[in-house]
């Protein structure tokens, strides 16, 4: 098998390197030593990069470094940094198995990590599914990730590692609280331990008893759901009619037969109706889903609900149809996007919009702009009060926006930031040196603004 090895120069990879290299003449095991350099920590960084290139070279192993800008990503697509790290890093593995140069590859998750990953998915509400935590194997084209050290703690790890004399790499930013899972890591798990010194154990023996029930589920719905939900709408005369618009569909399932399942079957059934159609529901959704499976519609009459964005949910007396439509307000015209003058007003007369900039400080310094526009993909905000950057799509279901006016919901940016953000209080950014104010009737002339714009 020839398999990468992804090194951090942390003590689990490192620990996963040793053993591997110690087992791969008797085990036919083909080694290369992966490492990303993240962009990030500068002189650490580099310094992890030469010492991991190094003990691959003491154990006479290819070595391959891979280069990624996470900060500039991360900004890219409104990613965490975490995120935007984990997903560059399983880009490139992705990469490797899909163009053959590795069988497998291997990264050095341990039983910690798997608990921290438990947590964060109860605190982020998961459903059962997420409750699985990390895959000791998961398939992708051309290959596998494999995680050796699934079952092993960390703290037998760096004994093993001082046992043997090895060195290895300590990382700044995994003790930096500013991260959710350090946090979890330092502050939530250490308090959960005083109630149950095993409960890491237990997560994870908790990960694996998911994993195997929603196997289970998953080879029933694929038994299930091809006799059951099925595509477009019931016509008179029988068949079903089916959208050919690229941004519509709709499924529909027979009331009777979903009543028939029992509640946790039919919870299932439903959430994958949806996710056929591009959408995870989330607890809330599918409640409402179940409700409407129950014998109280009225004679004749059908009852129809919007779930969330481009997503209506339709009870009739034989059907409970899930519709995709086209994006809410395509035929709309668009928010324009519009420069702010720093400090300075902008007035858009046709969205009833002015806004004024005003320095945060004594002195004027240099005019500079800000940017009007309206929600792009990916955009996030940090709120006020809240930890963490917030998708809009969050912020937007806590105000009960409707899918009609998201498309158009006034946002300012400024050097790549969020910092207005219509009926939302966002957390202050001392980086930023002016604020920017609503005004609700006509606003007065000012020095520095803005052409009033029809």
């Amino acid at each position: 098998m020839r398999l990468g090895v992804a090194v951090s120069g942390g003590a689990d990879s490192v620990a996963l390197l040793r053993l591997l290299a110690g087992a791969a003449s008797e085990a036919g095991l083909v080694l290369t030593v992966l490492h990303v350099h993240h962009g990030m920590r500068e002189a650490d960084a580099e310094m992890d990069a030469e010492f991991v290139a190094a003990l691959a070279g003491r154990l006479g192993l290819a070595f391959r470094l891979h280069h990624v800008q996470v900060p500039v990503v991360a900004k890219e697509r409104g990613e965490t940094l975490e995120e935007a790290a984990r997903n560059l890093r399983y880009g490139w593995f992705r990469e490797l198995l899909a163009a053959e140069e590795m069988d497998a590859v291997a990264t050095a998750h341990t039983l910690d990590d798997q608990a921290e990953t438990v947590v964060q998915k109860l605190l982020r509400g998961a459903w059962t599914e997420g409750l699985g935590g990390i895959h000791p194997r998961v398939q992708y084209p051309g290959g596998f990730i494999l995680r050796p050290l699934l079952e092993v703690r960390r703290t037998e790890i760096e004994g093993w590692l001082r046992a043997t004399g090895q060195e290895w790499r300590e990382d700044l930013s995994n003790r930096d609280t500013a991260f959710t899972r350090n946090r979890v890591r330092h502050e939530l798990l250490p308090q959960m331990e005083g109630y149950n010194p095993q409960i890491k154990s237990q997560l994870a023996h908790m990960a694996s008893i998911a994993r195997e029930e929603e196997a289970y589920w998953e080879t029933e719905l694929k038994r299930i759901l091809p006799g059951l939900v099925l595509p477009g709408r019931a016509v008179r005369g029988g068949g079903r009619a089916v959208s050919t618009h690229p941004d519509e569909g709709t499924v529909g399932m027979e009331v009777e037969r979903l009543r028939a399942l029992d509640g946790a079957m039919r919870r299932r059934v439903v959430r994958a109706a949806a996710a056929g159609l591009g959408y995870e529901l989330n607890f809330g959704q599918t409640e409402r889903l179940m409700a409407l499976c129950e014998p109280s519609l009225p004679s004749g009459r059908a009852r129809r609900e919007m779930l969330g964005e481009g997503l209506m949910a339709e009870r009739t007396l034989r059907e409970l149809r899930l519709e995709r439509k086209a994006a809410a307000g395509e035929d709309q015209e668009a928010l324009p996007e519009l420069e702010l003058r720093i400090p300075g007003t902008l007035r858009v007369e046709k969205w009833k919009l002015s806004l004024t900039a005003t320095l945060a400080g004594d002195e004027a310094g240099p005019a500079t702009m800000a940017r009007l526009r309206a929600p792009k993909p990916g955009d996030r905000v940090y709120m006020r009060y809240t930890h963490g950057p917030r998708p809009l799509k969050e912020i937007f279901e806590r105000l009960r926006v409707d899918a009609a006016e998201r498309r158009n919901w006034p946002l300012v940016e400024w050097q790549g930031k969020i910092v207005w953000m219509k009926d939302v209080t966002l957390e202050p950014d001392p980086s930023v040196p002016f604020r920017i104010m609503e005004e609700t009737g006509e606003p007065a002339a000012r020095k520095g603004q803005n052409e009033s714009l029809p």
